[in-house]
């Protein structure tokens, strides 16, 4: 079916009507914006850290060359060639492939959703910033305000102060002001809560600010994308080099990139490299193929395909390097304990772990402020992509009359979804916006992008493709490219895939739950937060990790009571308790080291 179509045919007659980039800087400006997202800060650092350090860049790379890069190649191509948004572009191939294009347009939409609720939480601790001292580094007055008092945020001590909120005496200031002040979280998913009316209307300006960001498609994003991109970079340079003046940087450097070339044994290494380009490049969205059909068709797309890439991967690294320099700082300010206890990705990293980072560096609010800014253009600039997802194959589709101007249809979007989002601004929003990221775009893209590689290829035609990139670029693409396109990248897609299914298969859907009567770091996988009493508590089926049920009196603190696994340290003041790898190393009723006497040790499973 592909084959009867004739070359001539592939972009329609009235596309000279069709928006341009206003120049080339502009598209490759919205390109690495949508690609270089949240997850380059608090994702890449994460797995360098857990995999080996400078080992983990070695799947890294191969996954980027034999996966990212060519499927990210075939995105731009068919995207510039056909000039059209995703579910036109998948029809215009083959109307069994329209499915494709409509899947891709439905993960742009649900994760638009969720995405956007992020910068809503870094949009109120960037409001919050402006403050000295920072609202997170002090425990706010209890209900008798009979007073107030400093208290460093990563201070467990068992004894409490007069006049403070017990719980953020029991968690930490900043654990306190993101679980309790920010999110005023419910103990668990099945208790909904009230709508946070501060949240609320943070999620009315972001969407807000959205909108005048795309109202006008490329017009406008084609503007604003040169703060949006660059001013990410500004602020990381800015940090590298205080960072780098500040003690501790390199020990957190040494940490961060010490080879272990054994861990690359472990095949879990390989999946979350190959899943970590996929996603960094947002791959599947749509978002990309939207981009590129405002192109010139006689554009360099495999130029730009590389640069793109190399400039995302470069971005993660250079992240990494920023952020364990402030977090090799922290280690120094919490005894050295955070390199080995913290680490951490995603929400736990930016707005705590960081955050506590911040609080220990002289002028704490001005890097507060940049850093929180940060991150809202660089998921600004990614929702940007994540719209044009949306907003372009509604256009192409022709949903409202021509004469009703861009600006209604996509206001009409951004209504859409600001009112599906209202349940992330519940008290359990956080609970939803996990199962969300978990299981609504994950799976999905990696079937899509499969389909991708396998319809252009196989359906479309690989001959017929490169001579489409010949009439493109002017060279035919090499050996290497046809190889990835036809064998490599859809093996690599197809094992992922798999990978995901079986791990879906022999864990059972979970989500972290606050508890903020639990003590201890919790089991199960926690947000990682450094030192702190308050924690994260397994919800839903039991992991089924062996924990020890310690109840230790402690010479300075008083009773502590919770579950840790064998071989962690319970962290009291200003000792710890190791709890062995068995239960030989402490007997009920003998004083264990670090001043503790173990009441009682039992192991649950």
């Amino acid at each position: 079916m592909a084959q009867a179509l004739g070359l001539g045919l592939l972009v329609d007659e009235g596309e000279d009507k069709r928006p341009h980039w206003d120049n080339r800087l502009q598209y490759l400006l919205s390109c690495v914006g949508f690609a270089v997202g949240l997850g380059n800060i608090w994702r890449f650092p994460y797995l360098c850290q857990t995999y080996g350090g400078g080992a983990f860049l070695i799947p890294y790379l191969i996954a980027l060359v034999f996966e990212g890069i060519p499927l990210f190649h075939i995105e731009l191509a068919i995207g510039q060639r056909l000039r059209r948004g995703s579910i036109g572009v998948w029809t215009a191939i083959s109307p069994y492939l329209g499915g494709v294009g409509l899947g891709c347009f439905t993960v742009s939409f649900l994760v638009s959703l969720y995405y956007n609720t992020v910068l809503v939480w870094v949009l109120w601790y960037f409001l919050n910033s402006f403050q000295q001292p920072l609202p997170w580094g002090t425990c706010p007055p209890n209900l008798n305000r009979t007073g107030i008092c400093r208290q460093p945020a990563h201070s467990h001590r068992g004894g409490s102060v007069a006049g403070l909120v017990e719980e953020c005496q029991g968690s930490g200031t900043v654990s306190y002001f993101w679980y309790r002040r920010t999110l005023n979280i419910t103990a668990d998913i099945g208790d909904s809560g009230a709508v946070q009316w501060r949240l609320l209307l943070c999620q009315a300006a972001s969407w807000a600010l959205v909108y005048l960001c795309v109202s006008r498609g490329i017009e406008t994003t084609g503007k604003a994308i040169y703060f949006t991109a660059l001013f990410p970079y500004l602020v990381l340079t800015i940090f590298l080099v205080r960072g780098l003046t500040l003690p501790g940087a390199t020990e957190g450097l040494i940490y961060l990139f010490t080879p272990n070339v054994q861990i690359l044994l472990n095949p879990r290494v390989w999946l979350d490299a190959a899943t970590q380009i996929f996603f960094s490049l947002s791959l599947a969205f749509g978002g990309h193929i939207a981009f590129a059909s405002y192109n010139p068709p006689r554009n360099n797309c495999r130029r730009d395909a590389v640069i793109i890439a190399l400039v995302n991967s470069a971005t993660s690294l250079y992240a990494s390097i920023t952020i364990f320099a402030i977090m090799g700082f922290k280690a120094i300010n919490d005894h050295g304990q955070c390199l080995d206890r913290c680490g951490t990705s995603g929400p736990g990293l930016a707005f705590i772990v960081f955050t506590e980072a911040v609080l220990h560096m002289p002028g704490a609010p001005v890097w507060a402020v940049l850093f929180f800014g940060m991150l809202f253009s660089l998921g600004l600039s990614s929702m940007f992509g994540n719209m044009e997802g949306v907003i372009t194959p509604l256009l192409d589709m022709g949903v409202l009359p021509r004469w009703v101007p861009k600006e209604v249809l996509t206001g009409l979007a951004c209504l859409v979804c600001f009112l599906s989002a209202t349940c992330f601004t519940l008290q359990s929003g956080s609970y939803w916006l996990e199962v969300f990221d978990n299981f609504a775009a994950s799976l999905n893209l990696v079937t899509f992008a499969l389909l991708e590689v396998v319809g252009v290829t196989y359906v479309y035609g690989m001959e017929r493709f490169c001579a489409d990139v010949e009439w493109m670029t002017g060279r035919r693409p090499s050996l290497y490219w046809r190889v990835s396109w036809r064998v490599v990248s859809p093996l690599l897609l197809l094992g992922i895939l798999l990978s995901y299914i079986v791990l879906l298969a022999l864990k059972s859907p979970s989500y972290k739950a606050w508890n903020p009567q639990y003590v201890g770091p919790a089991c199960t996988e926690g947000w990682g937060h450094c030192n702190s009493r308050g924690g994260w508590q397994g919800r839903g089926p039991t992991r089924g990790r062996s924990c020890l049920l310690v109840e230790a009196w402690q010479l300075e603190t008083g009773l502590l009571q919770g579950l840790w696994p064998p071989g962690s340290s319970i962290p009291g003041g200003q000792s710890q308790l190791h709890i062995p790898k068995t239960l030989g190393g402490g007997r009920p009723g003998k004083w264990g080291p670090q001043g503790f006497l173990v009441v009682s040790a039992s192991l649950r499973t």
